[in-house]
């Protein structure tokens, strides 16, 4: 009997995100710090016979999510993820998926990523493979630099393309704002972006190393200390391409965040609270001030991707 199988995989942000200069393929090493966020991406995968693949991409209930720009084809990452496992395990039988979305698009905090990870263990279930977690580990890394993340959750850091994590210790819960645009930001102009500044002397590529700041406002569980230590080198460049994300940026501080920064490669923007109320007290200031689309909460650091039991 055909069953559906339902995985959900984290949301990110990074507490850093420090870029290399350009390597002669074109790619940037990077030395970032991840920290999953409890906002999912739920993929729904049933077995068909046939041997095809479908794709349906719905809103998460509430989210207030625009799904309109989401491939639902081959140049989906869900779906090159259930083609990748597939071809990796002689797999013939097809899968109609079902993504739900809890993570802003095209908004720097891996919603894509989130899909292929959650693709992966609920195809791997759906099918029965027997793929054990570092298999899939191994197939999240050919799919993208965040996808291992996904899998794994928690809080990370991540070096050569962010898809060598190495766990990070953390202490407690930390309470984000997320301010999200309707506009996305394309991750290959906002690292273009960054190449022309630094071809132009704007800005310097950094050294490779975890920042010791962010590590130690871990372990001690120290939101203020985390917030005073975000980093990112591409907000410049994001904020070059949509300066609207400055208001943003000052509207968190005058709200007295701990900290906030552009997400990613943007253009949603991560306010750190000291408390879950604080937390609510910034969006409500940032929903008054109006320089987002849509303001939410979220707490880290969340678990990986899972099955989830019906």
């Amino acid at each position: 009997m055909t069953r559906t199988v339902r995985a959900k995989a984290p949301a990110k942000v990074n507490l850093q995100l420090t870029v290399g200069p350009r390597s002669e393929d074109g790619y940037h090493p990077l030395a970032t710090v991840f920290q999953a966020l409890d906002l999912w991406e739920i993929v729904e995968a049933t077995p068909r016979t046939d041997g095809r693949i479908t794709l349906a991409v719905d809103a998460a209930a509430g989210s207030l999510i625009d799904t309109a720009g989401v491939p639902v084809d081959e140049s989906n990452l869900a779906w090159r993820a259930a083609e990748l496992l597939a071809e990796s395990y002689g797999i013939a039988d097809g899968v109609d998926l079902r993504i739900v979305k809890g993570v802003p698009v095209a908004g720097g905090m891996a919603g894509g990523s989130a899909d292929a990870a959650a693709a992966l263990v609920a195809c791997a279930e759906a099918w029965d493979v027997g793929a054990s977690r570092g298999a899939l580990a191994g197939l999240a890394a050919r799919l993208g630099a965040d996808v291992p993340f996904s899998l794994h959750g928690h809080t990370a850091v991540g070096m050569g393309r962010g898809d060598v994590l190495t766990p990070a210790m953390s202490h407690g819960q930390f309470h984000w704002v997320i301010a999200t645009q309707a506009a996305g930001l394309s991750t290959p102009l906002v690292f273009a972006e960054y190449d022309r500044r630094v071809d132009e002397g704007a800005q310097s590529p950094s050294e490779l190393a975890v920042c010791t700041e962010v590590m130690t406002a871990l372990m001690a569980g120290d939101p203020v200390a985390l917030g005073a230590s975000l980093t990112n080198d591409l907000e410049a460049p994001a904020l070059a391409l949509m300066p609207r994300l400055m208001q943003v940026l000052e509207a968190a501080e005058a709200a007295d965040a701990c900290g906030a920064i552009v997400s990613g490669s943007g253009p949603t923007v991560v306010a750190l609270a000291r408390s879950r109320q604080h937390a609510l007290a910034i969006a409500a200031h940032l929903r008054a001030a109006k320089v987002a689309d849509a303001v939410l909460t979220a707490s880290g650091p969340a678990g990986g991707t899972v099955v989830i039991q019906d």
